[in-house]
This record gives structure tokens, C-alpha cells and sequence, in this order.
């Protein structure tokens, strides 16, 4: 018997032990559903995919740029000014500098678009909880649609400031296999005509030369092409993101107003109905005082 009790003891505290663990993780099932619900998934996805586009476009760009300066020092001859020009080289370091300050600012700008994201969320989905909607919320919510915009006009002006590149190396691409495709033809690459050089430098490399051919058969001039390719498609990702963040807050903005609406229609509600009791026991007060 003693067994027997020591044995079903044992089983007890089993079940017991099984039973608490189940209810623990009920709760955090309970708790990751919960948590999960209050994620502001339209903003998540727009966020990744400025994420994604912003650091296709500045990496890719920025190894594009690498590979610009190459192919201009190996294939053209272009050589940097020795004094402080203004010139091809001078502005590439100059769009370099920029791709790093546009990764950074697209970084803190996608989270903070986030954070406005789960606030907006949380105040409509709490509205009649403790949180309150505020004016402020509402003046940060137009804020952002308004800074969004600009933005997205500035992506598709980079956009298209990227489709130039893509554009002349296309037409470089285009030069050497109709070299290889068709014998004895004469053509010619100036980078005068896209004013990287000056008219004064002639820096012309002809078909048959053997700079052209290694310019052709190298790898520098197909992965730069297909780096400053992969730019655009990054660029106009951003564009396409920052679309997708104009719908998702100006349906948040719309929603934050009429739950305001709402809210005052509830206020003055509550306080009407707090007046008329308050005018009901006053005269429910008065009868029974005259009755006595």
C-alpha cells in the first residue's frame, strides 16, 4: 500500500506538473496571438521593401561607381585632375557620399515609420480603452504622409538619374556585339558625348584596337552593367515602397480622424446622459420632497 500510494503521489504531481506547463503555454500562445495581432503588417512589408530596395540601390550603385572608375583608368586612359576639379572622378566620390547618407537616412526613416505605424494601430484598435487618441498623433500622422511624398518624388528622380547610366553602358554593350557580329565595322566609344571628359580630350576607343576588345571581354564592363541594372531595380523598389507607405498612412489618417469623430460623439453622449440622470434624480428628489 505504501507502494501503491508513493506510485499514485508521483502521478500526482506528474499531472499536476503537465497541467501547469499546459497552462503556461496556453498563456504565451494566448499572449504570442495577441502580440501578433498588434503587428501593423502593411507597414512591416513596406518597411522591408524600402529595406530591400535602399540597400540593392546604394550597394550595387556603389560598386557600379567602383567599376565606372576602372574601366575609365584602364580602357579610356582618364586620369584624375592633379588640382581640385571638378570632374568625372570628383563626382563619383561625390555620389558615393551621397549613397552613404541615404542608407542611413532611409534606416532611421523606415523605423520610425514603423514605430508611427504600431502607434496608429494600437490607438485604433485601443480606442476605447485607456489610450487616446491626441491631436498631436493626428498633426505626426499628416507629417509623415507629407514627408513621404517628397520622398517619393526624390526616388523617382533617382530612379531616373540611374536609368542614365544603365543607358550608356547599354549602348556600350550594344557597340561591342555589333563589333563581334558584324566584320570590318567601324564604331567608336567617345566619352565626350556623355560629358564625362572634356571636348578639348580626345579619349576615342575604336573598334579594332586592342583596348577596345579587352574593354569588351573583360569583367569589369558586364558586372558594372549589371551592377547599375540591379541600382535601378533597387530604386524603383524604394518608389514603389514609398507608394505602398502613402496608402498605408493615409488609410491610418483616415482612421485616426473618424475614430476621433468617434470619440467626441461618445464624449458628448456619455455627457448627456450624465446630465439627463442627473436631471431625472433632481426631480425625482423634488416629488418626493413635496409628497412629504
Amino acid at each position: 500500500r505504501g507502494k501503491e500510494r508513493g506510485l499514485s503521489f508521483s502521478v500526482l504531481l506528474t499531472n499536476g506538473w503537465l497541467f501547469k506547463n499546459l497552462f503556461l503555454c496556453l498563456g504565451c500562445l494566448e499572449c504570442c496571438i495577441k502580440c501578433l495581432g498588434g503587428i501593423p503588417y502593411p507597414s512591416l512589408i513596406a518597411t522591408i521593401l524600402l529595406y530591400a530596395g535602399v540597400a540593392l540601390f546604394c550597394g550595387c550603385g556603389h560598386e557600379a561607381l567602383s567599376g565606372t572608375v576602372t574601366i575609365l583608368q584602364n580602357y579610356f586612359e582618364v586620369m584624375r585632375s592633379p588640382v581640385d576639379a571638378l570632374d568625372v572622378f570628383t563626382m563619383i566620390d561625390i555620389i558615393k557620399y551621397v549613397i552613404y547618407g541615404i542608407a542611413s537616412a532611409f534606416f532611421v526613416y523606415g523605423i520610425l515609420l514603423m514605430v508611427e505605424g504600431f502607434f496608429t494601430s494600437g490607438a485604433i484598435k485601443d480606442l476605447y480603452g485607456d489610450f487616446k487618441i491626441t491631436t498631436c498623433g493626428r498633426c505626426v500622422s499628416a507629417w509623415f504622409i507629407m514627408l513621404t511624398y517628397i520622398f517619393m518624388l526624390a526616388w523617382l528622380g533617382v530612379t531616373a538619374f540611374t536609368s542614365l547610366p544603365v543607358f550608356i553602358y547599354f549602348n556600350i554593350w550594344n557597340i561591342c556585339q555589333n563589333t563581334t557580329g558584324l566584320e570590318g565595322a567601324t564604331l567608336c566609344l567617345d566619352p565626350r558625348q556623355y560629358g564625362i571628359v572634356p571636348i578639348a580630350e580626345a579619349k576615342t576607343v575604336c573598334a579594332g584596337s586592342e583596348k577596345f576588345y579587352k574593354m569588351c571581354e573583360s569583367n569589369e564592363l558586364d558586372m558594372t552593367f549589371h551592377l547599375f541594372i540591379c541600382a535601378l531595380a533597387g530604386a524603383g523598389a524604394a518608389v514603389i515602397a514609398m507608394i505602398h507607405y502613402l496608402m498605408v498612412l493615409s488609410a491610418n489618417w483616415a482612421y485616426v480622424k473618424d475614430a476621433c469623430r468617434m470619440q467626441k460623439y461618445e464624449d458628448i453622449k456619455s455627457k448627456e446622459e450624465q446630465e439627463l440622470h442627473d436631471i431625472h434624480s433632481t426631480r425625482s428628489k423634488e416629488r418626493l420632497n413635496a409628497y412629504t
